[in-house]
């Protein structure tokens, strides 16, 4: 697909003033910003894939998490396990209200779940595309898809020569890279060959694979509010959490796999954790109520009594891991087993043994090094005339509209800047 527009030749180069490498959220919204702020300039978008916005069509199950409704910079970038720091002044100028307002603004109301979690009303994100493309459109942007592109590089007038994959060279004066995650090296080599520095790719946002083979048969079951450590790092995380056929995710343990990382990484995915099944009550509370069983309830089987809010097949399963027989009645409960009860409580631990895909999650950690970007415009410190945008740079979010956020945020940046808006 490609929007109208005459591409100018000078013997067999095609003459542009901006050129964007990626069709995604950021890609698309950079081409928009820019295109709105300098009318004039001729604005070209190559994407190596057959259509734009690819992710954006299937996020949050093909209703498009938009971003999420925090609308303070500070506590917006804590959201973030790389880049936090560098995002501060970005959402100062742009952030969920401005979003919010964008796009209301073109016709499309998003709303609020009670997660913070935002989507367009219509629950469907081939609102969230139109709205773009038909921008896009309206901004006299072009695009190419099935265009990737082999090379780039300074050209003699300062500005820069892309080689795509089909068809004429093409030169432009500002270049911006938005091809995605770096979820393998490879990905981010046009950057690497104007002389920025790739911090490694590992993944983001995974669940956890766990080794007790028991906990297959709890499959489904899911608690508000846990409190997650991993051993040896200075991480917990509280929050849902689910297990799963293969071991557990949910918003917790999604937290750790973030803010975790690299570290995780580097142990290969083999480690322990610690589970705090009721973090809302104190330790001493616990205990009351365990007592409290035991004079109440005496004649009941321990086994069948779970204490609120855990559900039944998981407390079974935490009452057999103290190795507690399953006839045992709560007047015939040693002390030594209500407190080996009390620690399962407070402390179950679980052996990690790998990692699997959160659903349609593809965020990895990893990309241009920050610091060699200047966030007032999104280019490059390097590289004069190059800007970045999205996923490509060492940044991302956790679940839940965040990493788009970002991609509007470094987006318009970025596009403002390639049109000449002052940052």
């Amino acid at each position: 697909m490609a929007f109208p527009g005459v591409l100018a030749k000078l013997g067999a180069v095609i003459e542009r003033d901006v050129i964007i490498i990626g069709g995604g959220a950021a890609g698309v919204f950079a081409a928009i910003a820019c295109a709105e702020a300098r009318p004039a300039a001729r604005v070209t978008v190559l994407e190596k894939g057959p259509q734009l916005l690819s992710k954006v069509r299937i996020s949050g199950g093909g209703r498009c998490n938009v971003t999420h409704a925090c609308f303070d910079a500070r506590e917006l970038s804590s959201f973030y396990p790389r880049g936090s720091q560098a995002l501060l002044g970005p959402f100062a100028r742009f952030q969920p209200s401005d979003t919010i307002s964008w796009f209301e603004n073109r016709g499309v109301r998003l709303k609020i779940e009670a997660d913070g979690r935002m989507f367009p009303t219509t629950d469907s994100s081939q609102t969230i595309v139109d709205c773009l493309l038909q921008t896009a459109r309206a901004a006299g942007v072009e695009t190419l898809v099935n265009q990737g592109v082999e090379a780039v590089s300074r050209g003699q007038d300062c500005g820069f020569e892309v080689v795509p994959s089909h068809g004429e060279k093409m030169r432009c004066q500002r270049l911006l890279l938005a091809t995605g995650g770096c979820r393998a090296a490879a990905a981010g080599q046009l950057a690497v060959s104007l002389g920025h520095t790739l911090e490694s790719p590992v993944p983001s946002l995974f669940a956890f694979q766990i080794a007790d083979s028991s906990l297959k048969e709890l499959a489904g079951i899911s608690m508000e509010d846990v409190e997650i450590t991993l051993h040896g790092l200075r991480l917990s995380a509280r929050g849902a959490l689910v297990v799963t056929h293969g071991g557990m995710s949910g918003p917790a343990i999604l937290r750790l796999s973030a803010w975790g990382a690299r570290a995780l990484h580097e142990a290969q995915y083999r480690f322990r954790i610690r589970v705090h099944w009721l973090p809302a009550k104190e330790s001493g509370a616990i205990g009351r109520e365990l007592d409290e069983r035991r004079k109440t309830q005496p004649a009941r089987l321990v086994v069948n009594t779970p204490l609120p809010p855990i559900p039944s097949r998981l407390w079974e399963y935490l009452v057999q891991c103290c190795g507690i027989p399953r006839e045992t009645r709560w007047a015939a409960l040693s002390r030594s087993a209500q407190h080996r009860l009390m620690l399962q409580l407070t402390g179950t631990e679980m052996d990690v043994a790998g990692k699997s895909l959160n659903k349609d999650e593809f965020v990895t950690c990893g990309g241009v090094r920050l610091s060699e970007v200047n966030f007032k415009t999104m280019e490059s410190r390097i590289c004069p005339g190059l800007h970045f945008g999205g996923e490509l740079l060492d940044i991302d979010g956790l679940t839940g509209g965040f990493n788009f956020q970002a991609a509007w945020t470094t987006g318009w940046i970025a596009g403002g800047a390639m049109g000449g808006v002052a940052g």
